[in-house]
């Protein structure tokens, strides 16, 4: 196989869960031309990507972006097309490239059946396992070999982040309290209060992440810890990688920032309510997900159903989350001491 094309559109968290497959690939097939088919909004984050040959780029959702799309991958003549995403318009965009492999999850395995079709190779790959491994036995229907998991990201330099490190004077914790759905949104007072605490038990430096729309938020969470936290810059995807790398401690709940820095190595508490922390949290044993899952009315639906005083992310304390930290912030500190052995990375391709 000498062209290969890679559509995983988005979301943030879900391109760094496809990561390992792709990196799988490549190992596969070293000396091949592997693109990606990405939207605009996520390009940045993988122009880090050094396993990726090129990217091509879904500018807009119109029709007049996805012919120009499409003139563009056909003029490239791939081999084979692999959907990681399982909706119906990856599936469409795959097989509009005109490769004559066109490799998709099967059919109980898509987000939506309708997609189904579109593909010339349907991959079983079982329910009940996280999204990396499900990613990583599709990408086996084109040569890729089982191994440890990577996530090849390219080194970054960030200004804005070099300032907030200086201006700090104490390593990071990320306190990531934005998120798109409002139903993984956690409550502005918990954040402030385990800003306070990673501040006053661990030494760290609350930085409050924000994304679009989202300063309000994170300045009112540094307003109400007392300005031990400090409110991030405003940041673009490089320099989300960046932070993560500079951090030795995030809190979140399900969203992008929170995969990024599970995929540098930093130390996770993730709050889960409507999506399953099985499926989609952090890989790493040593990292902690507070999950309502179980009880949730409402799975992987943008907003809760219930009242508010029902409502099963509210649920979680903060005296859970700060247990949970502390909880994992020693485990890392064992994990480091001279005489620690050094775990390798979680395989779940197994």
């Amino acid at each position: 196989m000498t062209r290969l094309l890679v559509v995983r559109l988005g979301s943030l968290g879900d391109l760094v869960h496809a990561l390992p497959a792709v990196a799988a690939l490549r190992r596969a097939h070293p000396a091949a031309q592997i693109d990606w088919l990405v939207d605009a909004a996520h390009r940045e984050f993988l122009e880090l990507v050094p396993v990726v040959s090129s990217l091509v780029v879904l500018r807009e959702q119109t029709a007049r972006a996805w012919l120009e799309v499409r003139r563009e991958l056909r003029g490239r003549h791939y081999d084979a097309a692999i959907d990681f995403q399982g909706l119906l318009k990856s599936a469409a965009l795959a097989r509009l490239s005109g490769a004559r492999r066109v490799v998709g999850f099967d059919r109980g395995s898509l987000r939506e059946r309708s997609a189904a079709p579109f593909y010339t190779e349907r991959v079983e790959t079982g329910e009940g396992q996280h999204v990396i491994e499900k990613n990583l036995r599709l990408a086996r229907a084109l040569g890729a070999e089982p191994g440890p998991h990577e996530f090849p990201l390219a080194p970054v330099r960030s200004a804005p982040v070099d300032a907030v490190v200086a201006q700090a004077g104490a390593p990071l914790a990320l306190v990531n309290p934005g998120a798109a759905w409002p139903n993984k949104r956690w409550p502005v007072d918990r954040f402030a209060r385990i800003a306070v605490h990673v501040r006053a038990r661990h030494g760290l430096a609350p930085l409050v992440l924000w994304g679009p729309g989202e300063i309000d938020l994170a300045r009112a969470i540094a307003h109400a810890a007392g300005g031990v936290a400090i409110v991030a810059p405003d940041t673009r995807l490089p320099d989300l990688v960046a932070a993560a790398r500079a951090a030795r401690l995030i809190v979140s709940g399900d969203t992008g920032p929170l995969h990024i820095a599970a995929a540098v190595g930093v130390p996770a508490v993730a709050l889960f309510g409507p999506t399953n922390p099985r499926r989609n949290g952090p890989w790493q044993p040593q990292d902690i997900s507070l999950t309502r899952y179980e009880s949730c009315d409402c799975h992987y639906e943008r907003r809760c159903r219930r009242d508010a005083s029902g409502w099963c992310l509210g649920t979680i304390t903060a005296d859970e989350v700060i247990d949970a930290i502390d909880r994992r912030l020693g485990a890392a500190a064992a994990a480091d001491a001279p005489d620690a052995g050094v775990p390798g990375p979680t395989d779940l391709s197994a």
